[in-house]
């Protein structure tokens, strides 16, 4: 992602009604598990790696661009920068490992895969965030370094070729969808941009309302997929 973006993302998540429901999204996946040592891969600035710290995690930001290793940083996050494919951590030293909205920066993603895989302990989770569907690729995902849109079936694909077991693969921001298409249409780059208060306030109420609705199979915006590296048999 370019240095701007980054810079946009750190200054507009904490208020931003799309990365305020994704970290509600988080807090609830990982509420359930017993914290120990988490990695937050492609963590920008660090916004993902604080819910975790929030949730007891000794979490780390790793994160391969300056700019938001810098920001994190500044956070007081512990910080490595290191590329997704090439983890500096010790085989089986992770009990969870986060990567929201990175394997569609990474034209290798077997390889990024693989090195989560590689990093989890046996038993560990794996929680990624992807942009869903490449028919509604746009300039947006150019603008943003996306290689690719995923659909359902080329994430689990994905993940199962390098070994993980899925749990869980649904939808989010469904009830969006129609009104991003739309949008996306028609702007020539990032749709990353500070909303109106009130259209905030409004585009919040929408996608919290998925909370309560069972629209997960449905077609949305983004996947979200629970997967673990499956515990030892012996």
């Amino acid at each position: 992602m370019h240095h701007e973006e980054i810079r946009k993302l750190a200054r507009l998540e904490d208020a931003h009604w799309w990365y305020r429901e994704r970290r509600h999204l988080l807090a609830g996946m990982i509420r359930p598990l017993r914290p120990g040592v988490a990695l937050d891969v492609g963590a920008a600035g660090g916004g993902n790696t604080r819910v975790l710290v929030a949730q007891g995690w000794r979490a780390t930001s790793v994160e391969h661009g300056e700019e938001g290793a810098a920001i994190a940083a500044a956070r007081g996050l512990p910080v490595v920068r290191a590329d997704a494919c090439h983890l500096p951590f010790a085989d089986r030293s992770a009990d969870l490992v986060i990567a929201f909205d990175v394997l569609e920066h990474i034209a290798r993603d077997d390889a990024a895969a693989a090195e989560v895989h590689r990093v989890l302990r046996p038993g560990g989770t794996f929680l990624a965030t992807v942009p869903a569907d490449p028919r509604l690729w746009s300039a947006h995902d150019v603008a943003v370094g996306h290689v690719r849109r995923y659909t359902r079936a080329s994430l689990l694909a994905l993940l199962r070729r390098n070994g993980f077991e899925v749990r869980c693969c649904r939808s989010w921001n469904v009830l969006l969808r129609p009104v991003a298409a739309w949008r996306r249409r028609r702007v020539s780059g990032s749709d990353l941009q500070e909303p109106h208060p009130l259209v905030n306030r409004a585009l919040a109420a929408v996608v919290a309302a998925e909370r309560y609705l069972d629209v997960g199979r449905l077609p949305g915006i983004s996947l979200l997929v629970h997967a673990r590296r499956p515990a030892d048999l012996r």
